[in-house]
């Protein structure tokens, strides 16, 4: 089972949802995810919020942090933050909570 951890009031976060212009945000970087706006609790309690950024936990692991970044960018630059392949697909896993069976969440 893979460890995940939350940061809470994350800078990384916080200039994600500036340039997202969101008020809430959760940005995932390898096993972290980083919050914005929200608490751990307020987070943990969204099951289908979750399971969108565990998915995107599972896609930095199938690819490697450097050519994730990379190839998410890429895609974000030609079709658009919604469209990017990477968010579709997290968008598609939101229902499937197998996925909080793969991870640990400290």
């Amino acid at each position: 089972m893979k460890i995940v951890r939350i940061k809470e009031n994350s800078l990384l976060a916080k200039i994600a949802a500036a340039k997202m212009r969101s008020d809430k945000v959760a940005i995932v970087f390898g096993s972290n995810i980083h919050l914005h706006n929200t608490t751990k609790d307020e987070f943990l309690n969204d099951k289908e919020w979750v399971c969108h950024e565990l998915k995107h936990i599972e896609q930095f692991k199938q690819n490697g942090s450097v050519v994730f970044v990379f190839k998410y960018l890429i895609d974000w630059m030609k079709k658009g933050y919604y469209n990017n392949k990477f968010e579709v697909e997290a968008r598609k896993s939101e229902k499937d909570v197998t996925l909080l069976e793969k991870f640990s969440i400290i």
